[in-house]
């Protein structure tokens, strides 16, 4: 069931895809053959005016074939061009450059429009602990910021009575380094001023940890807590014989193992379970290398109604704040931060699409809008064989001002498909063995 609601998640979003290709294509007039989802075998399709809209067999992507491509495309088929003006090597560089732009343009666009709907019907979802006043209910070791458990933050550099809502926009214009100017009024009644400096990290917790209960949502395939036995729904009581009470604390106790052996007192529908877990090595948000084990918090929503222009904002932000993500997880893998082992293929992709649908609307929506935007972002690398690569070939060519060979540009393709080719079955072999792990 998760495979099929994978792919027809995929499906959505690679239709989205190769409209945008086909709308600016047919903006320039040129002739559309073939407009598929998937490639391989024809499955099933129709065919209107001079396109044949097909679903094919392999839904591994999707494409729109051009009346005459250049002939070293990978979809391209065997007709060559001709040089009639409806084909597409009769338009001009800067032509061909948009129609291949288009498709990761609307895949970016696309979020925006559907997290701004959701919004504008549903409300903006948020952590329901953000309308609480800032209360230190509890510190991590490393923490130098001198709040004590039962503190109440009564002002945040001239914030009055902030809320966790307050707290998190102050931190977030705050540059690294600077001193927070805070006022905490201790359990006794002693108010006192603070000047807490401000960093980043994955134990960074600068208010102490979030009010947030230890309670399991998302048990990550193949991962420690999977293979120990861990599921959603679990709510953990205990690390080694200390009591633990937020989420933050169990984290900084993961982070802090040292990769040994932890022994988890958790209840589970009522019921006392023990469990052993062995975390390892993995990159945080942050880039950071620490020790993980594969499971997310459940943290209650709230929602906030937003009107027109507002909904689409938000839409717009947490977009940008997608690309930005994902374009961060692409320089961690140039730069070794990331492994291409934490990479997920269709099958992997599937499993999560599963997931946030049985998690409801507002999970599968972002899933989606983060899926289109990984879509959009990677497509535009300058890899042979993507948008990003005919868009870098095109650019190279201008620079020239004459085309590069077909024999070069079909090398060009052929090492690109090769690429993509391995990297895919790398990463689905890697999927399928931690499904595998999981249910051994």
């Amino acid at each position: 069931m998760d495979i099929l609601i994978g792919l027809v998640i995929l499906g959505v979003i690679i239709l989205v895809h190769e409209w945008g290709h086909f709308i600016i294509a047919r903006l320039f007039g040129v002739r559309v053959d073939v407009f598929s989802i998937g490639f391989g075998p024809r499955l099933f399709g129709f065919k209107r005016g001079a396109t044949d809209w097909r679903i094919s067999a392999l839904p591994l992507g999707g494409y729109v074939r051009m009346a005459g491509q250049d002939i070293t495309d990978i979809d391209s088929g065997d007709q060559k061009p001709t040089g009639a003006p409806d084909e597409l090597m009769s338009k001009t560089r800067w032509q061909r450059a948009l129609i291949s732009f288009a498709g990761p343009a609307v895949n970016l666009i696309f979020p925006i429009l559907l997290l701004g709907t959701y919004f504008l019907i549903s409300g903006e979802p948020y952590p329901a602990y953000f309308d609480q006043p800032v209360t230190i209910v509890g510190v991590s070791a490393q923490s130098t910021s001198g709040l004590q458990v039962g503190d109440k933050v009564t002002s945040i550099n001239g914030v009055k009575n902030p809320t966790w809502r307050d707290a998190n926009k102050v931190l977030e214009q705050a540059a690294v380094g600077s001193m927070l100017k805070v006022q905490v009024t201790a359990p006794d009644g002693v108010t006192r001023d603070a000047n807490i400096p401000y960093k980043t990290g994955s134990d960074d917790h600068t208010f102490g940890f979030a009010p947030i209960a230890p309670k399991v949502l998302q048990v990550l395939p193949g991962k420690p807590a999977s293979v120990a036995g861990m599921k959603d729904g679990d709510l953990i009581r205990s690390v080694d014989g200390k009591p633990v009470e937020y989420w933050d604390q169990f984290v900084a106790a993961v982070h802090n193992s040292q990769g040994q052996p932890m022994h988890l007192e958790i209840t589970r529908k009522g019921k006392p379970v023990s469990l052993t877990v062995t975390p390892v090595i993995g990159a945080a948000q942050s880039g950071d290398k620490v020790y993980q084990i594969g499971i997310g918090p459940d943290v209650p929503l709230a929602s906030k109604s937003l009107g027109f222009v507002g909904a689409f904002k938000a839409g717009f932000i947490q977009t940008a704040n997608f690309v930005i993500e994902t374009v961060g997880v692409v320089y961690k893998l140039v730069t070794g931060g990331v492994s291409v082992r934490d990479l997920q293929s269709v099958v992997g992709i599937s499993r999560a699409a599963g997931e946030a649908v049985n998690f409801g609307p507002s999970a599968t929506i972002l899933f989606m809008a983060l899926i289109s935007v990984n879509l959009g972002v990677l497509n535009l690398l300058p890899i042979p064989i993507l948008d990003g690569g005919h868009i870098t070939l095109l650019a190279l060519e201008g620079l020239r001002r004459r085309d590069f060979s077909i024999a070069f540009k079909e090398r060009l393709i052929q090492v690109g498909l090769v690429f993509l080719l391995v990297l895919i079955v790398y990463v689905t072999y890697n999927d399928v063995a931690r499904i595998f792990t999981r249910h051994s």
